[in-house]
């Protein structure tokens, strides 16, 4: 390949990497949401504008993939190294990739730019069930907690906003080129105008489903408490003793606070994942110093610990805390997550990396995710969790009232990984209509509205507390009542789609065939068929 052609791929393949990159700039800590639509734009547009293969589509979708993803996972090898990193951002570019080749096979198909959003819904949903149990992080919607499509969650979740940034985008690219393309008819604007117009209508007609804290009936005061830990890195879990003592005397110092009129008494307090990284079922010291803090506030405590099994095995739990009765329900973390609290193949992984045998032996928990504390029904989602659709799901289907993410991010310093999952606990509280409390050892800690407005937060790496009345509501939202049938549903428009286009391509070659048949029967001498023949 010399010349032009090999400039054009070499700009196409450029332009792919452009795609991604605005991707990972749509995310938080930065606003720019409406990034996401235009990298999609520029994506599809790549992949359309002229034939190609679909391995080559593959390809202009991988780079684009890494150019998402390489950026906004870096978090991962903060203490570890970028082997890690790397190797995360390379496996998971492959479902952007397979995105890329999805496009390819759909691009001739009547209303295109709607199939392609739909193969976006199906190689997200991929992304997020496998390998592992999935990884969620990156999902389109986690970039949309101050755009105008976050509204959308209220009726179909993180798929649905997904799937609405994503018909933006290839609505956009569609334009964009019947505008190159000049055609004589205005019908051939009518496809690429209404998709591109598709996901922002739908997001203005919900956005009044979407219910802001004002005149409720009926709320509580929340705390979260931050400790902060003695210092970064992992070395977060040899501070195990110091980070227990932090989150017990920030919460004594709030409760001095309240008994000076300088804060409002709280009604629960939730103290972050890890929070007492020792056994306080198995250590009196532990078990004693909980207690003590929960008696100076006066309210239960949703304490993150970490249990010890018989077997030896571990559990990543929140505790309700007593002080008149001690440890009550717990949740145990179901979700647990993969190369962190537990390692697949770990002799293998082993022989790549000395951190291998850091990764813990955490077993996954059971239940529906939600305690009973105060007389209130928590849901609880422990940091990785929050990421699942299910998690929440389960719990809103267990009638929690409040939502919790107790999330431990000591380990990743201060990259963008803790704003990264705010904005998933923000895009869930507008899904699920409640009112979200994060707290984290190190920040950010959150008070999140219903409407996913964050009402109070914390800086990161310092002591903290947050207290706030939250509402208390028991009315489910459409989103929660459909749970995962609108991401069914996407995801078998692009199946059908695909095999639609199977069929299409599979015409095409017979009509073909066949006209290249007649053509060589009544060709003339030279073996040409022209037109002037007929």
């Amino acid at each position: 390949m010399t010349g032009r052609p090999f400039a054009m791929v070499a700009l196409r393949a450029l332009l792919a990497v452009v795609a991604g990159l605005l991707l990972f700039a749509s995310f938080p800590p930065r606003p720019l949401w409406f990034l996401a639509p235009a990298g999609i734009a520029i994506l599809v547009g790549v992949l359309t504008a002229v034939p190609m293969r679909r391995r080559a589509g593959f390809g202009y979708g991988y780079l684009a993939g890494l150019g998402f993803l390489v950026p906004l996972l870096p978090w991962i090898g903060v203490y570890v190294g970028p082997l890690p990193w790397l190797a995360l951002a390379a496996a998971e570019a492959v479902f952007v990739g397979l995105f890329g080749a999805l496009v390819v096979h759909l691009r001739s198909l009547p209303v295109a730019p709607l199939w392609i959003a739909a193969a976006w819904s199906l190689t997200e949903w991929l992304r997020s069930s496998v390998p592992f149990g999935g990884f969620p992080w990156g999902r389109l919607a986690f970039g949309q907690p101050d755009g105008g499509f976050v509204s959308l969650a209220v009726v179909g979740g993180a798929p649905l906003v997904s799937f609405a940034v994503a018909t933006t985008g290839a609505g956009l690219a569609a334009l964009v080129l019947t505008a190159y393309r000049r055609p004589r008819s205005g019908r051939a604007w009518t496809v690429p105008v209404a998709v591109t117009l598709l996901g922002p209508v739908l997001a203005a007609a919900a956005w009044p489903l979407v219910r802001t804290t004002t005149e409720e009936s009926s709320t509580v005061t929340v705390a979260a408490i931050q400790g902060s830990v003695p210092r970064l890195g992992l070395d977060f879990n040899a501070q195990r003793k110091a980070v227990l003592d932090n989150h017990v005397a920030r919460t004594l110092e709030l409760a001095a606070d309240v008994a000076a009129g300088r804060a409002p008494a709280p009604d629960v307090v939730i103290w972050p994942e890890n929070a007492s990284d020792i056994d306080p079922l198995r250590n009196a010291d532990a078990a004693r110093d909980i207690t003590a803090a929960a008696a100076a506030i006066d309210a239960p405590i949703l304490v993150g610990a970490v249990l010890v099994n018989g077997d030896g095995t571990t559990t990543n739990s929140v505790i309700v805390w007593d002080a008149q009765t001690g440890p009550g329900e717990q949740h145990d973390k179901k979700i647990i997550q993969p190369f962190g609290e537990y390692l697949p193949w770990r002799s293998f992984f082993r022989l790549f990396s000395e951190y291998a045998d850091r990764a813990g032996h955490f077993v996954p928990g059971h239940g529906d995710g939600t305690v009973t504390a105060a007389g209130l029904d928590i849901g609880v989602a422990t940091c990785y969790e929050v990421a699942f659709d299910r998690a929440f799901r389960d719990s809103i289907t267990a009638g929690a009232q409040l939502l919790a993410v107790p999330t431990n991010n000591a380990t990743f310093g201060d990259t963008e990984m803790t704003y990264q999952q705010l904005a998933m606990s923000r895009l869930r509280a507008v899904e699920h209509g409640r009112a979200v409390v994060v707290a984290a050892t190190s920040g950010v800690s959150a008070i999140v509205d219903p409407d996913g407005r964050v009402q109070q937060s914390t800086s990161l790496f310092v002591p903290d507390a947050l207290v706030a009345q939250v509402p208390v509501r028991a009315d489910v939202t459409l989103a929660s009542r459909l749970g995962v049938a609108p991401e069914l549903v996407l995801c078998a428009a692009a199946v059908v789609a695909a095999g639609l286009a199977v069929v299409r391509g599979r015409r095409e070659k017979a009509g073909a065939a066949a006209r290249a048949s007649t053509g060589a029967a009544g060709a003339p001498a030279g073996g040409r068929f022209d037109k002037e023949d007929l």
